[in-house]
């Protein structure tokens, strides 16, 4: 019997699409398996067609028989079968697709795809096999033949006997190694495991016979093994059903049985896409942030399938990083495969799918803030971080939508409240959304910073996580309002207050300040008289784009890059310290440095900056108690 050589590319690409191609050995199953539902699609579209073939899908299965004696593993299905020129053209080319070619001659229709557009998908199974056979006979043939190869050396075709229409692939399996262990695919176990995982979703069921065990009749502790054939996979995915014909505890087993997550999802979204591109998608929105979502072990994407295969287990491309906490997968007919199910183009269709489940998620945020404020709270608890990273990352591009989906604790509602809430309360006399940052929201009440936007009667956010004033630094506005720290320099409305006074209070107290300022040189740009100070007698403040808990951030990052704001000591001309600066201004200067290095401190006190030289404070204080 004459041996053929593969008719394209040599052992060389052979070696290069196993070793290369495919990350995981278990993946050749998935393979044979699409290729073995291909046929039968392949005479269900026949049977379409020709009125003399009646499809009767009860009598198409697909089965997967270990052999562990002969060391064999055979996937036999009732397809459409192949003739000896077909098992010629579609086997002996490497990169030759049979499913492709009958795509393009026949115009699909019905709901049934061909699932396998490239060819070298057959070729996996040389991964596991030394020897691959293939046992067809054709639709409409009486005869069957047996193709075989050993690998890229070439490979035999001859007739042989076999009753009925279909294929038998049978693989003679390899012997383990010190590295690989081969035998794993002959276990019945770990071939339901490799079947669920990746063709859980083919339409037509996959058998095997499980050996299981059983009471004896008549015995009340002695078993028996008993096998039965039984179908492994699911067949119909849950994606394909009718949203009415779901219930919410339909989606939480969903959620459970692919391993998402140990919670219930707080929400489900359910999509069936028809237009520019076709796809079906279920994403879950979870109810607790998982342990390492912010350590690099987090691994973000949603599953993604062809027709019900799992091609990818995390495709990272259907999801924006802001979104990264959202489950789920998407399953769709109309990507373009490249030559390993394993690896997608980053084609325009995948771009149209990532986009449109964007919206939808969007959407269903905005739907959870509205209809359903208890849970969305909940929501943002775990996530609203991640929001805000959004608004902040890529230079702000994705500002325009997120900026409704942030929420901030309001000084007056005392919870969480958005924007657009925000700014639907302002007053007419108010220019700028006012912000306080802080460790926690009882710190931030207790700034000295606030008593005046408090006393105007303006409504203060609270920002209490590291990227709150990196984030609107980004938006920079919202709604036309600006955003302002209460820690800032100027803020928006006291001049107008204060205008009569504001140059006496400059001349009066000039020397004064000008000599604390001396001797804080370095340490602060000015020293000058608080027009925002009510009961307490010193704060800071800040002058330029850099705040007080923007320094503490970027300096506890690596690589400490030694960031300082622009400070200003800002002094109660109304306390009573006031007037103890003054007398010792004209009578002790020696109490003067004292005080005023007491004041500095304090004031990074209550930012929370770390003084100096704790020791020379601790002294400093015991100074002016004896």
């Amino acid at each position: 019997m004459e041996k053929k050589q593969f008719q394209a590319e040599s052992k060389r690409l052979l070696e290069m699409m196993i070793n290369s191609i495919y990350t995981q050995k278990e993946i050749f199953l998935r393979e044979l398996i699409s290729n073995a539902s291909d046929a039968i699609d392949k005479i269900y579209y026949k049977a379409l067609t020709d009125d003399q073939l009646v499809f009767d899908k009860d009598s198409y299965y697909i089965k997967v028989i270990p052999d562990k004696d002969s060391r064999t593993l055979t996937i036999l299905d009732t397809g459409i079968g192949m003739t000896k020129e077909e098992l010629e053209t579609n086997l002996g080319v490497i990169a030759k697709s049979g499913s492709l070619a009958f795509k393009k001659e026949n115009e699909l229709k019905d709901g049934h795809d061909i699932i396998g557009q490239f060819g070298v998908g057959f070729y996996s199974a040389f991964m596991v096999a030394d020897v691959v056979t293939v046992i067809s006979k054709a639709l409409g043939s009486d005869t069957a033949y047996k193709w075989e190869s050993a690998g890229a050396e070439g490979y035999t075709i001859e007739p042989c006997d076999k009753e009925t229409v279909g294929t038998e692939i049978i693989l003679k399996i390899k012997e383990n190694t010190e590295d690989e262990s081969y035998e794993e695919f002959l276990e019945v176990y770990r071939l339901k495991g490799i079947i669920k995982k990746y063709s859980d979703f083919i339409r037509y069921p996959i058998k095997m016979d499980v050996t299981s065990k059983r009471l004896k009749e008549g015995s009340d502790n002695e078993f028996e093994d008993y096998t039965e054939e039984q179908r492994i996979n699911s067949m119909v995915p849950i994606w394909r059903k009718n949203k009415s014909e779901l219930t919410a505890e339909d989606y939480e087993k969903f959620y459970a049985e692919k391993h998402y997550g140990f919670d219930k999802p707080l929400k489900h979204i359910h999509i069936s896409a028809d237009g520019a591109v076709v796809y079906q998608a279920i994403l879950f929105i979870p109810e607790n942030i998982p342990f390492d979502y912010y350590s690099k072990e987090y691994e973000k994407g949603l599953e993604l399938y062809s027709n019900g295969v799992l091609i990818m287990n995390k495709c990272s491309d259907l999801l924006p990083d802001y979104f990264s906490f959202v489950k789920g997968m998407v399953d769709s007919e109309s990507l373009s495969l490249n030559i390993s199910r394993e690896m997608l183009q980053h084609d325009r269709q995948l771009k149209l799918i990532a986009k449109n489940i964007e919206s939808k998620i969007k959407s269903q945020l905005l739907s959870l803030l509205k209809d359903e404020r208890e849970k969305y709270e909940q929501f943002y608890k775990s996530f609203g971080r991640q929001l805000k990273f959004g608004v902040y990352s890529d230079y702000g591009s994705h500002k325009e939508v997120l900026q409704d989906l942030v929420m901030f604790y309001s000084s007056k509602e005392k919870k969480l409240v958005t924007l657009e809430e925000y700014v639907s309360r302002m007053p007419e006399d108010q220019k700028y959304i006012y912000y306080a940052s802080g460790p926690s929201n009882e710190r931030i009440e207790k700034l000295p910073q606030t008593e005046l936007v408090a006393e105007k009667g303006y409504e203060i956010l609270y920002f209490t996580d590291d990227i709150d004033e990196f984030a609107v630094k980004m938006l920079m506005k919202y709604k036309d309002k600006e955003f302002k720290s209460v820690s800032s320099g100027d803020l928006g409305f006291e001049a107008e207050d204060n205008k009569d006074n504001d140059d006496a209070d400059k001349n009066d107290h000039k020397e004064l300040f000008d000599y604390m300022k001396g001797l804080l040189e370095g340490k602060v740009t000015s020293v000058r008289a608080s027009k925002r100070l009510k009961s307490h007698p010193v704060c800071l403040s800040t002058e330029g784009d850099v705040s007080i808990e923007m320094e503490k951030i970027l300096n506890a990052m690596p690589n400490n890059p030694s960031v300082k704001a622009d400070k200003v000591l800002e002094i109660n001309i109304h306390h009573e310290v006031f007037q103890s600066l003054q007398t010792s201004y004209e009578q002790d200067k020696e109490k003067l440095n004292l005080y005023t290095a007491l004041l500095y401190n304090q004031a990074l006190l209550i930012e929370g900056l770390p003084i100096e030289d704790p020791v020379e404070f601790t002294n400093d204080i015991c100074k002016i108690m004896v």
